[in-house]
């Protein structure tokens, strides 16, 4: 007579195996495996991070010179972009013709205006001493920006646009020229991206490691 097994009651070996457990040894190679994806993966990815803000924050500088350089041409004033090197923001102002008054432009005053670099980036440039190729005489940021009597405010860097989109100079009691050297540069520490300015407005971002000046055009 052909014994049968007991309903609900499985003797095989599939099922056996279907009831075992991860050894010790499975759950520590798997946990191996996983750290190590881990210290390869997380550096590469806390790179591409950093990599992304400074770029963004280049970009977002590069397009409001532009914008500045727009809005000088189409309003027929003249335009700077404003940058604050100790707060880390930038915003545009506007001067119109025949006055001294540089005026935000935006409603609701300055700091409204400001747009402010990502987490862990400033501006600089670290230990470079290079500008990139047939851009500056000397690496440094855009000169000061001036105030309504024509005073170097600290710690601050502009760009300024006449009223037919071309680069000037802040001026100093004489008439302002054409600036073909204009520029500002961010940093995270690990990589300095910046943006030149040449005398025809035509503005160019620049990416390069901070441990050497191997600048690239972006």
């Amino acid at each position: 007579m052909t014994m049968r097994n007991k309903p609900g009651k499985n003797n095989s070996s599939a099922g056996k195996l279907r009831k075992r457990g991860f050894s010790l040894v499975e759950v520590l190679v798997t946990t191996a495996i996983i750290v190590i994806l881990a210290a390869v993966g997380i550096p590469t990815l806390m790179s591409m991070v950093r990599g992304l803000r400074t770029s963004g924050d280049a970009r977002d500088l590069n397009g409001s010179i532009i914008q500045a350089k727009m809005r000088a041409a189409s309003n027929f004033v003249r335009a700077r972009l404003y940058a604050n090197l100790s707060a880390n923001t930038f915003h545009i102002e506007l001067q119109a013709n025949g006055t001294n008054i540089w005026s935000a432009d935006c409603t609701g005053g300055t700091s409204s205006c400001d747009q402010l670099l990502s987490n862990g980036v400033t501006f600089g440039y670290g230990s470079l001493t290079s500008p990139p190729a047939n851009t500056q005489a000397s690496l440094a940021q855009a000169t000061a920006c001036r105030d309504n009597s024509n005073n170097p405010i600290a710690n601050t860097a502009c760009i300024i646009f006449n009223s037919r989109g071309i680069p000037i100079t802040a001026g100093t009691g004489t008439s302002p020229v054409p600036m073909n050297d204009y520029a500002l540069y961010v940093t995270d520490g690990y990589a300095v991206t910046g943006v030149t300015v040449a005398s025809t407005g035509l503005s160019r971002v620049w990416r390069t490691e901070a441990t050497g000046a191997n600048w690239k055009q972006q």
